[in-house]
């Protein structure tokens, strides 16, 4: 997690002058929104299926200490153990006391956005435990020693060219002279590369998609298979999972599911969707030895009855920062969490504290696109609403922000005195402007004309024309 309150806007203005970061949002602007609408435009029943999947998660978290009791019991039943772990900390701790327990050397991993909020990566290696990052996203940030900047296509800054370059400085065993003409060599190149460590590895950590309650299950959506690989192979499947992940039962996760593909790459579903129950019994012809799940509090239980509970539906399909404007222009990577756009501008001051991230907040437009696509309905821009409230009472808004609005009270609580002094300096601010008919630099609106013109006003203001057509009628 980087200190995201003073390096915000800084981060940002880096990102809208990377020329490969611009051009790989670019190029991905479009086809995920499009294959969204697609998919959606082809399920008639998807609104009424929103409305489902917002009454599951709602039902869930109002019942949600019940529920985790219930999973808990039927993991154990199955010969499973579940770790409740408070906060990164003891989550860390726990998989790294199985590991050491087994003899684990190498540990793979599939895409889990939980491993990244612990910092668990760079935890095993300190403790001389190699972790090897199997989604072919994650792997080659792992490659670039970069951090994810979405949560369902973790290389989404990156190009073609990135990929290929990073290929050849890592994989020195292979001949100087390949080429790389699709996307597919990519591919199989990384299959090479990987399938030894998947054969090799002592340990399978993968995140889940959903906790199961009725059955003990986890389960995992991918559209590469190394998810399953890294959960079969192992002598040890380590589940890493967030409390709010649990569904209560197999016909929920189904309708869940229903929507989570469609909203976050345009599939009616994963090429693989894998429902994990367990160690492998006695007549299974694979599978773990053992069977761990590590529930995660770190900050989700504070958020229950607060403002903030509606967060807890998200399924972290990641269609909110996909339309986000900002997101889109400025890329995961400023926002300086692992988890990012809208979601992550909610989420993480509530994980991670405001002092670390009451910036985030900010960083929307309001359009309210984010709510729109949502498919568990999550008011975002609501709660959005909230975190930049509390920033403003706990003062840590810059000084011109709060004087500024201040200011706005003041006139806004005297209406008279408003109109009387937006006419005045709507008038003054024309006359000045009226040969350019705008401002490259104003006084007091620095942060606004220093990337962008202002329009000189034209006419009266609204509260004039309102009246007057009003009279006029």
């Amino acid at each position: 997690m980087l200190n995201t309150s003073p390096a915000f806007k800084d981060n940002a203005r880096r990102a809208m002058a990377d020329a490969g970061l611009q051009k790989a949002l670019n190029c991905a602007r479009k086809p995920f929104a499009q294959t969204r609408a697609a998919a959606v435009a082809g399920l008639p029943e998807f609104e009424a299926l929103r409305d489902t999947a917002k009454n599951i998660k709602n039902h869930t978290i109002a019942h949600l200490d019940f529920y985790l009791e219930h999973y808990t019991s039927q993991v154990e039943a199955q010969g499973g153990h579940v770790h409740w772990c408070r906060n990164a900390a003891d989550a860390r701790n726990e998989i790294l006391a199985i590991c050491q327990r087994v003899g684990a050397r190498t540990v793979t991993k599939g895409k889990s956005m939980v491993s990244e909020e612990i910092g668990l990566n760079a935890f095993l290696a300190e403790k001389g435990i190699v972790p090897i990052e199997t989604d072919l996203g994650e792997y080659i940030l792992q490659l670039r020693a970069e951090t994810p900047s979405h949560i369902v296509g973790p290389a989404f800054h990156l190009n073609r060219e990135d990929w290929e370059s990073s290929f050849r400085a890592a994989h020195t065993h292979l001949p100087v002279d390949r080429i790389f003409a699709e996307k597919r060599d990519i591919q199989a190149e990384a299959r090479g590369v990987l399938r030894e460590k998947f054969l090799a590895a002592d340990v399978g950590i993968t995140g889940a998609n959903f906790l199961i309650a009725e059955t003990g299950s986890s389960v995992i959506v991918t559209n590469e298979g190394n998810g399953d690989l890294t959960q079969t192979l192992p002598r040890v499947h380590i589940v890493l999972a967030s409390l709010e992940k649990m569904v209560p039962t197999l016909e929920d996760t189904i309708s869940l599911l229903r929507v989570l593909a469609r909203s976050a790459t345009g599939q009616a579903c994963t090429v693989y969707t894998t429902i994990s129950t367990g160690p492998k019994r006695v007549n299974d012809l694979d599978g773990p030895d053992e069977y761990h799940v590590i529930l995660l509090d770190n900050g989700r239980s504070n958020m229950v009855g607060t403002e903030f509970q509606d967060m807890l539906r998200c399924i972290r399909c990641s269609a909110c920062m996909n339309h986000c404007p900002v997101y889109l222009t400025v890329g995961g990577h400023a926002y300086g969490s692992m988890y990012s756009g809208p979601m992550g501008s909610v989420l993480t001051p509530a994980i991670f504290g405001e002092d670390q991230a009451h910036l985030l907040p900010n960083a929307s437009t309001f359009c309210g696109k984010c709510e729109s696509v949502c498919p568990v309905k999550i008011p975002l821009t609501g709660m959005m609403r909230h975190w930049r409230e509390r920033e403003f009472e706990r003062n840590l808004s810059p000084a011109t922000t709060r004087y500024g609005i201040g200011i706005w009270g003041f006139f806004a609580r005297r209406p008279s005195l408003y109109r009387a002094v937006t006419r005045l300096a709507c008038w003054g601010l024309g006359r000045a402007g009226r040969k350019r008919g705008r401002f490259t630099s104003l006084p007091g609106a620095g942060a606004w004309t220093r990337d962008r013109d202002m329009p000189a006003p034209e006419g009266e203001t609204f509260f004039a024309r309102y009246a007057r057509e009003q009279r006029d009628r």
